[in-house]
């Protein structure tokens, strides 16, 4: 029996049962979270990913479901140092346990190196990849050495700034200390 399996709606119990594995392409312009993070730009770029499943058995009766999800893309970002273009690299190896119950994946995810989620008969696969690129994101995007120099001044230089003259707000009461004209 042959297993189509398809990344929109993937049935991870019979995936990993199956010990299917998964390689694909898609453009960029499938996931709109991303592509809104590279202001709509590259929506033909590539995100490349091979995704296997797995039943683990390790010394215990219950088996073990297991998702090894790997996914690259190369996105055109906005350097914050020069605002001109940079292409980043984002690369994400990540694996996935699944489990009965929220109760369980809750209580099991604080302890867990992998990330424990709840088994479901559909799995949106690209969603999950596209949260993953998203974590995985540069909080600062930056080429290595900008193409262009990069002005790390925060004043002109023919700006002077020559501190203004204020009067003094106690001048009024000294004033009022001076003796009346008679």
């Amino acid at each position: 029996m042959k297993n189509d399996f398809v990344a929109k709606h993937l049935n991870v119990e019979a995936f990993a049962k199956g010990a299917g594995k998964l390689a694909g392409e898609d453009r960029l312009a499938r996931f709109d979270r991303l592509l809104e993070e590279t202001l709509g730009l590259g929506a033909e770029t590539p995100v490349s990913y091979l995704v296997r499943g797995e039943v683990v058995r390790e010394g215990e009766p219950s088996e073990e479901i297991w998702l090894h999800l790997e996914v690259q893309v190369v996105l055109p970002l906005t350097c914050q140092r020069c605002l001109g273009p940079v292409e980043v690299p984002v690369s994400v190896e990540r694996s996935f346990r699944f489990v009965a119950t929220e109760e369980l994946a809750a209580a099991q995810d604080e302890d867990a190196e992998e990330d424990v989620l709840v088994l479901s008969r559909e799995l949106n696969l690209l969603e999950l990849m596209e949260d993953e690129l998203l974590m995985a994101l540069p909080a600062v995007p930056k080429h290595e050495v900008c193409p262009v120099s990069v002005k790390l001044q925060v004043a002109d230089v023919d700006f002077v700034d020559e501190p203004e003259q204020k009067p003094n707000p106690f001048a009024v009461l000294g004033q009022l200390k001076k003796p009346p004209l008679a």
